[in-house]
């Protein structure tokens, strides 16, 4: 489908086409599957991500605004990937909190940088000293970062 052919096709869905919204579904299921295979995680399933995609797709479809002067993927590619980080970042038994997510991704590469450094694995006052937090909130986001077990779950 040319440029032109997107756009009026765009036009048509945010408009209650639905035959040129399923028209743009199915020709961008490929940008869909391409987005959900750069996320290499065994946690959760591909069709789950793609499902999680294809509502991304949904939405850069009735936000697009066709006067941008841009191509719809080039739009719909963040749309998507933010729809997918969403929902890892939502999904979970337990809720944890964004901040709680952002301080544990720092810890992990505060650990990496001063293994790196000194050989050896830094101990928690070390990784509280080097991101300049307390003590108490790393303990906290590394305690949050865990999958919990199931109390049904053998031992």
């Amino acid at each position: 489908m040319n440029k032109e052919a997107v756009l009026n096709n765009i036009q048509l869905a945010q408009q209650g086409d639905e035959a040129a919204k399923e028209l743009i579904v199915k020709n961008n299921l490929g940008l869909v599957w391409s987005i959900v295979h750069r996320f290499k995680n065994n946690y959760y399933d591909k069709e789950d991500l793609f499902q999680i995609g294809c509502i991304g797709l949904m939405k850069a479809i009735n936000n697009f605004d066709v006067h941008y002067g841009v191509q719809f993927s080039t739009y719909a590619v963040p749309i998507i990937m933010g729809e997918i980080k969403r929902y890892f970042r939502d999904d979970g038994t337990i809720k944890v909190s964004r901040s709680l997510k952002e301080l544990n991704i720092k810890i992990n590469k505060a650990k990496e940088k001063l293994i790196t450094l000194y050989g050896y694995e830094p101990t928690v006052q070390e990784i509280a000293k080097e991101l300049e937090v307390d003590v108490m909130d790393v303990v906290e986001a590394i305690d949050a970062s865990y999958y919990p077990t199931s109390l049904s779950e053998p031992i």
